[in-house]
């Protein structure tokens, strides 16, 4: 199924969309093939209409994962791991 590319629209590679918006270029892809981003394929190389990426960065996005927030808990199932009886010290 070719895909109509409209040569009215600008339009930037994924290494020049990925400089100007900070994104990285495999995530400008996977944008592309959902749909989200609007663009072409010719070959290997992805093609981004400027319009498309300029109203993608100006929508608010949830931000990602923030990494690891600090130690995490341990489950109480069967064995206790801590001990707060003190009994056992007697």
């Amino acid at each position: 199924m070719a895909k109509i590319i409209d040569t009215n629209r600008e339009y930037i590679t994924t290494p020049q969309a990925s400089e100007l918006s900070g994104l990285s270029k495999v995530y400008l892809a996977n944008l592309l093939r959902k749909g989200t981003l609007e663009g072409f394929q010719l070959a290997r190389e992805w093609f981004i209409y400027t319009d498309s990426l300029e109203k993608f960065l100006a929508t608010p996005r949830k931000s990602g994962p923030r990494g690891p927030v600090g130690p995490r808990k341990k489950k109480q199932g069967g064995q206790n791991t801590t001990s707060t009886n003190d009994s056992d010290d007697q």
